[in-house]
């Protein structure tokens, strides 16, 4: 048997548990946000991506992210689909202190909340079956690439950029993923819908706000000094940029609004995460603070261009990721992680530029090929609800349940 270290194999394995859970708190999140007819529809789309995307990852989604170099660098190779070659003694190659098991296991629950996130977007307007071959197509094509460039010594990472738990890979394919999405399956028929539960909204950020520890503490995969920065790191981004929305939706609409601080917060948290373990503690205060600023404008310019993205999907990862992969940039340190280049503000200019073309052109590609893969889509399986099944709410019209009983709400 391996002797493996104790203490960092179960720090991973509760860092896996977190951000497990991070998948039904999504749920929870955009449950409450969504109107009344449509909270299951919402719902079943993140809970069923830990299904799919569990057989998916074991039979070769590990292995095209994170074995081999094919393409230049864009993708791995099945070398280790079904787990071939890796057993319960082999050590994660980047780090022997854990089996490679923990490893795999901790980066699935990656790949789980990844496409869910784009969901919240089109809320109520998609059929079951076409989202079903989206979760799959979206994963193989977008998010396994980006995987393998930036985590999987592909050819980001070898060219120097870096994200420390998502902000390219993660937050910002699918927040322009999620906008491509918006565009071309239309606005909803009814946009006036308000949130059924904020109390729901309410425990959704909580549970992922909980998880996030897991997501960016979890990525230094070690117990050490960088784990506690980036911990903390997360913890007042999350709180600054709750408090700077709160403020300016305060100021505008002179009434403190709850879905407001809630918003806030998730976008800081999306904001950091990038940069959590790269950055020093007064960095993520003023990553924090622009997240809340930056994200609430977004919301703001999407409201003016007319996008119907439903649960502000775009505004809040979509931005937030490209914010937090372009303020790492300007602040990582390494004083603080020598595992990076220096920012702009310590005289890495060219460390900037690649944090920037890098996160533009993950956008683009992310927002291409899903416009292109919903069309493909549609020529097999009918993407957008029919105008009855939308006025109905997709909880009854496509999965025969409702959320609460019609005598209780």
């Amino acid at each position: 048997m391996a002797n493996f270290d104790t203490g960092s194999t179960g720090f991973m394995l509760l860092a896996t548990s977190l951000v497990m859970l991070m998948t039904p708190g999504l749920a929870f999140f955009y449950g409450g946000l969504a109107g009344k007819r449509n909270i299951l529809g919402i719902m079943i789309q993140s809970f069923v991506s830990m299904g799919i995307t569990t057989i998916l990852w074991y039979m070769f989604g590990y292995s095209l992210c994170f074995s081999g170099n094919e393409l230049g660098g864009v993708i791995g190779d099945f070398h280790k689909a079904f787990m071939n070659g890796v057993d319960l003694n082999t050590p994660f190659p980047g780090n022997n202190k854990m089996p490679e098991f923990v490893f795999f296991a901790y980066q699935m629950m990656f790949a789980i909340i990844t496409p869910a996130l784009i969901t919240g977007a089109f809320v109520n307007r998609v059929t079951f079956k076409s989202y079903l071959v989206f979760l799959v197509l979206w994963q193989v094509l977008v998010y396994y690439p980006f995987v393998h460039m930036v985590w999987g010594n592909g050819l980001l990472f070898q060219w120097g950029v870096r994200d420390f738990a998502g902000g390219i890979v993660v937050h910002a394919t699918a927040g322009f993923a999620a906008l491509a999405s918006v565009i071309y399956v239309g606005k909803r028929r009814d946009r006036e819908s308000p949130p059924n539960s904020v109390p729901l909204i309410a425990i959704g950020t909580g549970l992922l706000w909980f998880g996030w520890y897991g997501f960016n503490a979890g990525s230094e995969l070690d117990v050490d000094a960088i784990t506690g920065q980036a911990f903390i790191n997360t913890d007042v981004a999350a709180s600054f940029a709750a408090i700077t929305w709160l403020v300016i939706e305060w100021s505008l609409v002179k009434k403190p609004k709850f879905v407001g601080l809630l918003t806030g917060a998730v976008a800081g948290l999306a904001t950091i995460t990038p940069a959590a373990g790269y950055v020093s503690l007064g960095s993520a205060v003023t990553i924090g603070v622009a997240a809340g600023m930056v994200c609430y404008l977004a919301v703001h310019l999407k409201n003016k261009m007319g996008w119907d993205d439903a649960l502000d999907v775009w505004g809040v990862h979509g931005i937030g990721g490209c914010l937090g992969t372009i303020l790492l940039g300007v602040f990582a340190s390494k004083a603080i992680n020598p595992g990076t280049a220096d920012g702009l503000k310590f005289g890495g200019g060219t460390f900037f530029i690649r944090q920037v073309v890098a996160v533009v052109g993950a956008c683009v590609y992310a927002f291409v090929f899903t416009y292109v893969m919903l069309a493909l889509i549609n020529m097999v399986t009918k993407v957008k609800v029919g105008e009855e099944e939308e006025v109905a709410g997709l909880d009854m019209a496509l999965h025969g349940e409702q959320a609460y009983d019609a005598g209780v709400v």
